[in-house]
């Protein structure tokens, strides 16, 4: 079986030679993999980063200007050649260990779609939702999943996760549009209009801060998510 990791960039030279390395250090078993790493236009040493890396496993596309995380996964999804698609940040939020463990259900044959999730808890006033800004991020998400639940009528505890795991010929002739964050709620509900279901398996995560690069804006990212779950229940 073959597998193809996407993983837009944009401004993050402090992590993603490290999370490509560890990207291409993960084992499956019986599944060979490409790594396509979409440079989304970055004005850093991003680029000089990613191209440090020799691997022949590892593919690199560059943006001349940025055009949101959503254009840089199409385009990803447009080069890959593996059966199965998954999404890979590239800040070291998420621990590419749990794509192994996402990848278990497609073996057995559980499941055809499966997403990490962070939220299957109570907010952690301690750790990840201890701020405001944080908090807000979790009501957002939660808010969001509950709407994609009920207006697609299947549940998801979390949307927003980048770990979203699916076969290439489910998205076959769909039209993908988003350009930026909404490539995630657009992404859900095109998939479970298809009729295809998530299961979602719980992951770890280590969320960095705003001054550490964090770049999702809760209410504008947030709107938009809200227009694009409504606009796709009514349109294509």
């Amino acid at each position: 079986m073959k597998l193809s990791i996407i993983i837009p960039v944009f401004n993050e030279e402090a992590t993603v030679k490290n999370i490509i390395e560890k990207v291409l250090e993960i084992k499956i078993p019986s599944t060979i993999y490409e790594v396509i790493v979409v440079d989304d236009g970055s004005t850093d040493k991003t680029f000089s980063e990613i191209k440090k890396i020799k691997n022949k496993n590892l593919k690199i596309i560059k943006f001349t200007k940025n055009k949101g995380k959503g254009a840089a996964v199409r385009k990803g999804i447009i080069e890959a050649i593996g059966e199965y698609i998954i999404i890979q940040d590239a800040d070291l939020e998420y621990d590419p260990k749990d794509i192994v463990r996402l990848f278990k259900p497609i073996e057995k044959g559980l499941a055809k779609v499966v997403y990490g999730t962070r939220l299957k808890r109570m907010p952690n006033f301690r750790r990840d939702e201890r701020t405001f800004r944080f908090m807000l991020h979790y009501a957002g998400n939660k808010s969001l999943s509950l709407l994609t639940s009920i207006l697609y009528m299947h549940w998801v505890s979390d949307i927003e996760c980048c770990y979203k795991l699916f076969p290439k010929k489910a998205i076959y002739g769909m039209s993908l549009k988003a350009r930026g964050f909404e490539f995630e709620p657009e992404i859900t509900a095109k998939l479970l209009k298809r009729g295809y279901k998530i299961l979602e398996i719980s992951i770890s995560t280590e969320p960095r801060t705003y001054n550490e690069g964090k770049k999702l804006n809760t209410f504008d990212d947030g709107f938009k998510a809200l227009w694009t779950l409504l606009k796709y229940r009514i349109i294509d």
